[in-house]
């Protein structure tokens, strides 16, 4: 009788970056926040400041194919 070797599964690591910047929402589509919020402020119209908080969702198979592959474990909240 031969034993059946267990082969030894891999977790991978989480690109860190990537899941501070991209979520998932609850109907599984991948938002991002937009970049230039942290200074250089001052003479910005508080219209523009108020719609850089905005979520967009991203778009491009590609795009999403690659955030997928750096934060595997990713889950909707």
């Amino acid at each position: 009788m031969s034993k059946k070797v267990k082969v030894k599964k891999y977790k991978l690591k989480t690109h860190k970056a990537t899941s501070k910047r991209f979520r998932l929402t609850g109907s599984g589509k991948l938002v991002r926040t937009k970049g230039g919020k942290s200074h250089f402020r001052r003479r910005t119209s508080k219209r523009t400041k108020a719609l850089l908080s905005e979520m967009i969702v991203v778009e491009g198979s590609g795009l999403i194919k690659r955030i997928n592959r750096l934060a595997p474990y990713m889950k909707k909240r």
